[in-house]
């Protein structure tokens, strides 16, 4: 199905990729190698999951969260040679900012990475007074500079669109509480300048099941001829507590807050050990995507019960497919429009 060319973006010919296995009736698939980042990869590290991993010199960089074993939330960042085997810097990254306002954040946790002409931009919960949406960017993961925080406390799951729309960056966020949010639906913003961030706008709600208590945007949407292809969790509260999934929509290409298809069942949930016994059991968490626009693959980057990464496959036609054909009709807007 490689040859509908369907992704608008660069070629990544040494993506991480297996093929299906045989039997395999799923449209995504775990890696055999699961998990491809251990909890003790590095010294002093009680856990490292929810990460962030992008194309860089020929290579991967990253930047990942690992809680330490005095479990603060901090931020590492990590080169690879094959997308799977791992070096991550011992010590944490020290943003440079002007403003230590803001600089002496309390935490920092569940990053994302999105390339936007000229630098890699670095997104995350960051702790002011309560969770909000920090902002940074880096060209060489060696040096990062941190900018004006997006948003007012209290917000998660800061997503970067990988270009400007309509002359504007663009980001989606989950607005939240200070706590363990029991509620969250997605909204889209823009900015001028990375700095001010206006024209808030409702993307998605919760609706049943696995996504029936929050949902939250999850790797950099991959644009599409049928639209931006978005991964993202959806939360189910059971009479065990929550159970992250993962699930795609397809957002329109001008205007994203729009939803023109999204999948009723998930396309990934926990079963396997890694996924439900860990820190927090029963977690699939997806935070980055890699997608070779020659031949459709995507490598989608995990966390899995909030200790460890985790690494799944899928085509994007397939998955397209998939949700074009399992779609549900979101509240307020009818599919297709």
């Amino acid at each position: 199905m490689a040859d509908r060319q369907t992704v608008r973006g660069t070629a990544i010919p040494n993506i991480p990729w297996e093929e299906k296995p045989k039997g395999c009736q799923d449209v995504v698939w775990r890696s055999a190698r699961n998990p491809i980042i251990p909890r003790d990869l590095i010294p002093g590290s009680n856990s490292i999951f929810n990460s962030a991993v992008v194309p860089f010199d020929g290579a991967f960089a990253g930047v990942f969260r690992a809680d330490d074993k005095t479990r603060r939330m901090v931020l590492h960042s990590g080169r690879s040679e094959d997308g799977i085997c791992w070096k991550i810097e011992h010590e944490p990254i020290r943003f440079v900012c002007e403003d230590q306002e803001i600089g002496d954040f309390e935490y920092g946790y569940d990053p994302r990475v999105c390339w936007i002409e000229d630098r890699y931009y670095v997104t995350w919960c960051n702790g002011y007074h309560g969770p909000t949406i920090g902002v940074g960017y880096t060209h060489d993961f060696e040096t990062f500079h941190q900018l004006e925080n997006a948003f007012l406390p209290f917000n998660r799951n800061g997503v970067l669109f990988p270009r400007k729309l309509h002359g504007k960056y663009a980001m989606l966020s989950r607005p939240s509480d200070n706590g363990h949010t029991p509620f969250g639906d997605i909204f889209y913003s823009e900015s001028p300048d990375m700095r001010y961030w206006g024209r808030h706008r409702h993307v998605m709600a919760t609706t049943n099941g696995w996504q029936g208590t929050k949902i939250g945007a999850g790797p950099i949407p991959i644009e599409t001829t049928e639209g931006w292809l978005l991964i993202y969790h959806g939360v189910l509260t059971s009479c065990n507590g929550f159970v992250y999934s993962a699930g795609a929509a397809l957002l329109d290409l001008d205007e994203p807050w729009k939803v023109r298809y999204r999948t009723s069942p998930y396309i990934l949930s926990p079963q396997t050990l890694y996924e439900c016994v860990g820190d927090v059991p029963n977690v699939v968490f997806p935070v980055a995507a890699l997608c070779d626009a020659p031949t459709g693959r995507i490598a989608l980057y995990y966390g899995g019960a909030d200790t460890v990464v985790c690494l799944a496959f899928t085509q994007v036609d397939e998955l397209i497919d998939f949700v074009m054909q399992h779609s549900i009709v979101p509240r307020k807007q009818k599919v297709g429009k």
